[in-house]
C-alpha cells in the first residue's frame, strides 16, 4: 500500500500514537502485549473488534488508534481502523485526515464503492474509514442489513486485514453493543480511576460472553 504521505516522528509524538522506535517504550510495549494477547484469542487469525468505553471519555479512539497502529508494525499485516462514533468521530481529526465521504455515505448508497471511503493514514499499512456524515440516530445505520454487508464485503476485499470498530460509550448508546453481533470480539476501555467495579461490570455484561474479550484500563 502506497502511502501519499508519512506521518513524522514529530507528528505521531504530537498525535500520542505509538511506533516501532517511539521513545515511549512503555507505551508501544503494553499495545504490542495487548496484541499478542488478542492473537492468541483469535488463534493468529485475523478478526474484526468493537472497541468501546466503559463510559463516556474513557479514551477509546485512543485505544482504538493505537491497538490498530500496533497491528500495522508487522509488514505482514495490516489494519483498518473504522469510526463507528457517528456522535462524536474524531479519528479524521487525529489523523489529520478531511475525507469528503465516510461510513454514513456508503451505507446510504447501494452503489456506492468500498474504495471511495478508505483513506491513508500516513501511517504504513493502516487504513482509515472515517465516520462520514454525522447522524442523530447512528444505531439505525448499525442494525441495517447493509451495515452487515458491508462488514462481510471488507473481510472478503481485504482478508489480510484485522479490523478495528471505534465506537461511542457502551453507557452512553447501544451501538457497540448492536456492532458486537456483527463482529468477532469485544473490548472495553476503562478509565482509571473514574468507574467503580459494579459499572464495569455492567458495561461488561452487555456483550455475549464468547465475544467479549476483556477490560483495558486506560491511565
Amino acid at each position: 500500500m502506497q502511502e501519499p504521505r508519512r506521518l513524522t516522528p514529530d507528528d505521531l509524538d504530537e498525535r500520542r500514537i505509538i511506533y516501532p522506535d517511539s521513545p515511549d517504550r512503555k507505551t508501544v510495549n503494553r499495545f504490542r502485549d495487548l496484541r499478542t494477547r488478542l492473537l492468541e484469542v483469535s488463534g493468529g487469525n485475523n478478526f474484526t473488534m468493537v472497541v468501546t468505553g466503559s463510559t463516556p471519555g474513557a479514551g477509546t479512539s485512543f485505544m482504538a488508534l493505537n491497538l490498530a497502529a500496533s497491528f500495522a508494525f508487522d509488514q505482514a499485516k495490516t489494519a483498518l481502523l473504522i469510526d463507528c462514533n457517528l456522535r462524536e468521530p474524531t479519528l479524521h481529526s487525529l489523523l489529520d485526515i478531511m475525507p469528503e465521504s465516510g461510513l454514513t455515505d456508503f451505507l446510504e448508497d447501494p452503489d456506492y464503492d468500498i474504495a471511495r471511503v478508505i483513506y491513508p493514514t500516513g501511517i504504513p499499512r493502516l487504513r482509515l474509514i472515517p465516520a462520514g456524515t454525522r447522524r442523530e440516530s447512528p444505531s439505525e445505520f448499525f442494525t441495517s442489513f447493509r451495515m452487515k454487508q458491508f462488514l462481510q464485503a471488507i473481510r472478503r476485499r481485504y482478508p489480510d486485514r484485522y479490523i478495528i470498530l471505534d465506537t461511542s460509550s457502551v453507557a452512553d448508546s447501544p451501538d457497540a453493543r448492536i456492532l458486537a453481533e456483527v463482529c468477532d470480539y469485544a473490548l472495553l476501555v476503562v478509565p482509571h480511576g473514574r468507574v467503580m467495579p459494579g459499572q464495569v461490570e455492567d458495561a461488561a455484561r452487555a456483550f455475549p460472553r464468547d465475544k467479549f474479550v476483556g477490560a483495558v484500563l486506560n491511565a
